[in-house]
């Protein structure tokens, strides 16, 4: 079983930053696959990023394209989120989720593990 910690989120203003971390229990954290989603009140749990275990291949969802980064620290066993250029409709509650030795990518159901979350919040 892994566990799965994000922190990070918190309150900003718009066109500020934050740094989502997710810390994992993972021994072989290496060979994870781990993507971010969120989801706002009201909506479903949407993509926002994600990073391919095997090459460090990254993809975005085009609503942050640009804005988002997504990085992983194999030596801490930690994914990141750093986003910036924050808008009030990114506010929602941030997940990081695992994929042991798939492709993880867009779609949720592909991801074994999941974080608790932590709550973003954009103010305009």
């Amino acid at each position: 079983q892994v566990q799965l910690v994000e922190s990070g989120g918190g309150l900003v203003q718009a066109g500020g930053s934050l740094r989502l971390s997710c810390a994992a229990s993972a021994r072989t954290f290496s060979t994870y696959s781990m993507g971010w989603f969120r989801q706002a009140p009201g909506k479903e749990r949407e993509f926002v990023a994600a990073m391919y275990w095997a090459v460090g291949t990254t993809y975005y969802a085009d609503s942050v394209k640009g804005r988002f980064t997504i990085s992983r620290d194999n030596a801490k066993n930690t994914v990141y989120l750093q986003m910036n250029s924050l808008k009030p409709e990114d506010t929602a509650v941030y997940f990081c989720a695992a994929d042991y030795k798939g492709y993880g990518g867009r779609a949720a159901a592909a991801y074994d593990y999941w974080g608790q979350g932590t709550q973003v919040t954009v103010s305009s």
